[in-house]
C-alpha cells in the first residue's frame, strides 16, 4: 500500500469500461468509513449519473473534458446541514453555519475523497480530483440541487485508465516537514533544487507558461514560477459569497 501511495498518478483519460456498480458501492462505503471530526460525519457524496447534468457541469470547465467524459463522476460535499437538522430533530440549538462547522465539514469531505482515491486505485481504477468546481459553486449547486449549509468541496472523475498517468514529483521533505518548531529558512534553496529536478523529469513547455503578457516569458519556468503565477491570479472569488448566502456566517 505504501508503494502504491508513493507512486500514485492523476488520471484524466479513461477507457470505456464502466466499473461494476457493486465495486462503486464498496468505494462509497469505504470513503464514508474514514476518520471524521467527533463522529459528526459531515461528508456527503453525490454521484452525478444524469448525462444532461454531467454535460452542464462540464461546460462550465471546457478545459476539463474528463468531467463529462469519465465513466463515473462524484461530487464530495461538505454537509453542515445534516448535523443542524439532527439538532432540530432532538430539540437542541445547533448552529452549524460557523467557521468551525464549515471547517469540520470541509475536512470530513476531503478525508472521504482521499480514502476513495486510495481504495479506487487499489482496485486498478484511476481518478482525477477537481477542486475547480468551487469556482462555479452557484452554478454547480443549482445543477445538483444543493440546499443551504451543503457545499461542493471537489469533484472526482473515476474510471479505468487509458494509458499511464503522470507522476508528479513532490516538494522535498526539508521544505515540508518540521521538528519541534516551524523553520522555513532553507525554503529558497529547497525550492530551487526541486524546480531543477522536476524540470529535468517533466519540463513545462513554453506555450504553457501562464500570464506571459503580465509577467513576461521566463527563461527558466519551473514549478515555483508556475505556481506563483497561478496563485497571483487568485481563484475562488465567488465561493465565499456563495457560502455566506447559503447559511454560513463564519462566526
Amino acid at each position: 500500500m505504501i508503494r502504491r501511495v508513493l507512486s500514485r498518478k492523476t488520471v484524466r483519460r479513461y477507457s470505456d469500461r464502466m466499473p461494476d456498480e457493486g465495486l462503486l458501492d464498496v468505494l462509497v462505503a469505504a470513503a464514508l468509513s474514514t476518520s471524521t471530526k467527533s463522529d459528526f460525519q459531515q461528508a456527503s457524496i453525490l454521484r452525478v449519473v444524469d448525462g444532461g447534468k454531467r454535460a452542464t457541469i462540464g461546460k462550465l470547465f471546457p478545459g476539463m473534458p474528463w468531467i463529462a467524459n469519465a465513466p463515473v463522476f462524484f461530487v464530495f460535499l461538505g454537509d453542515a446541514r445534516r448535523l443542524q437538522r439532527i439538532g432540530e430533530m432532538r430539540g437542541k440549538p445547533v448552529n452549524n453555519g460557523t467557521l468551525e462547522g464549515f471547517f469540520n465539514a470541509s475536512v470530513d469531505a476531503a478525508l472521504a475523497m482521499q480514502t476513495m482515491i486510495l481504495c479506487a486505485e487499489a482496485e486498478g481504477l484511476g481518478v482525477c480530483p477537481i477542486s475547480v468546481i468551487r469556482n462555479e459553486a452557484d452554478s454547480v449547486a443549482e445543477v445538483l440541487g444543493l440546499p443551504d449549509l451543503v457545499f461542493p468541496v471537489a469533484g472526482l472523475s473515476l474510471g479505468y485508465p487509458q494509458g499511464d498517468g503522470f507522476l508528479s514529483l513532490r516538494l522535498p521533505r526539508r521544505a515540508t516537514v518540521h521538528r519541534d518548531s516551524y523553520d522555513d529558512t532553507a525554503l529558497a534553496a529547497a525550492v530551487d533544487d526541486y524546480d531543477r529536478r522536476r524540470n529535468a523529469i517533466h519540463a513545462i513547455p513554453k506555450e504553457q507558461q501562464r500570464a506571459n503578457a503580465e509577467f513576461g516569458e521566463a527563461a527558466f519556468y519551473g514549478w515555483s514560477e508556475d505556481k506563483a503565477r497561478q496563485a497571483a491570479k487568485a481563484e475562488g472569488a465567488a465561493f465565499p459569497p456563495y457560502l455566506r448566502s447559503h447559511g454560513f456566517s463564519f462566526d
